[in-house]
Formats: structure tokens, C-alpha cells, sequence
């Protein structure tokens, strides 16, 4: 058996799994901010290429890869915030209005995809019919993301006032009410 001061005390776990994520926070935050600089030489070297080519698909893809990598860029700087700060709860007014535009895209995107999922099979152009198969296959993307978006990111970060009336109210017996 090892000597007492040579054991890990219960409160020391606490502090060990601590640093562990902070460690481990630091090392993401580290990565992330490498894939920054990464996607914004990306977004460089394609639109110094752009302005030589002339071909409108090569032209139209490149350009739409650039852009992801500037999206790319802006949802790792997303991750390093939600990393180093505490996020401030959404008011009720501030989630209704956000909730009612990412619905509202979530509209917009269904209807792209039931558009293009009708048109693209009727398209004998190879090349015009691969462009459509990229955005129909982004616009998926967009729609299952936009819906994750709805669960997670504004739902997790709102505290509406029943969530404040249910705090206020859970651990009183009775609730308020005389007797029960």
C-alpha cells in the first residue's frame, strides 16, 4: 500500500479531470486555430487562380470550394468561441427571432431539394447534371444542419421564462400552491 501522501485524493480527481480538459482544450483550440490559417490559404491560392480560368464549371466549382473554406474558417473561429467563453443565454425575443429565420431557411431548403430532386433526373448534360448533383447534395447538407441548428445551438443556449419559473420552482414543495 502506498503512503497516504502518495495517493490521489477524491479532491484531486476533481482537479485532475480539470486540467485534463483544459489540456486537452488548449490542444483543440491549438488545432483549430491552424485549420484557420489552412482554409484562408485556401481561400488565397483559389482566387489568385481564379482570375486565369475561364472554363464557367472549373471556374464555378473552384470559386464554391473557396467560399467553403471561408465558411470553413468561420465555423472553426465559432468553435474556439464556444472553447474560451461562456455563451450568454438568448432572450426570448432573440430566440423567437432566430428560431423563425433558421424555420424559415429550413423551408427554403426543402424546397430547393424538392425542385432539384425532380429536375436533375431529367438532365442529359453530364457536366450541367454533376453541378446540379453538388448543390442538391449541399443543399441536403444545408437542411440537416439548419435542423440540427434548431435543436442544438439555439435550443441549448436559451433560457425562456417557464425554464426561469421552473427553476424557481422545482425543489419548493407544493409549487407555491397552499396544501398541495
Amino acid at each position: 500500500m502506498l503512503p497516504k501522501d502518495l495517493c490521489i485524493q477524491p479532491n484531486h480527481l476533481s482537479i485532475l479531470k480539470r486540467v485534463n480538459v483544459l489540456s486537452s482544450n488548449n490542444v483543440l483550440v491549438d488545432f483549430l486555430k491552424k485549420q484557420i490559417t489552412i482554409e484562408n490559404e485556401i481561400v488565397d491560392s483559389l482566387n489568385n487562380s481564379l482570375v486565369e480560368i475561364k472554363n464557367p464549371s472549373v471556374k464555378g466549382v473552384l470559386k464554391g470550394i473557396s467560399l467553403d473554406s471561408v465558411k470553413h474558417a468561420e465555423l472553426y473561429a465559432s468553435a474556439i468561441k464556444l472553447l474560451t467563453s461562456t455563451s450568454q443565454a438568448l432572450t426570448q425575443e432573440n430566440l423567437d427571432m432566430q428560431k423563425r429565420l433558421v424555420e424559415k431557411h429550413i423551408e427554403l431548403e426543402a424546397e430547393l431539394i424538392e425542385k432539384l430532386e425532380k429536375i436533375v433526373p431529367t438532365v442529359n448534360n453530364g457536366k450541367v447534371r454533376l453541378l446540379l448533383d453538388a448543390i442538391l447534395s449541399d443543399e441536403r447538407r444545408h437542411h440537416e444542419l439548419l435542423k440540427m441548428v434548431l435543436e442544438i445551438l439555439v435550443h441549448g443556449e436559451t433560457i425562456t421564462e417557464s425554464d426561469w419559473w421552473d427553476v424557481l420552482w422545482k425543489g419548493v414543495p407544493f409549487h407555491g400552491s397552499p396544501g398541495g
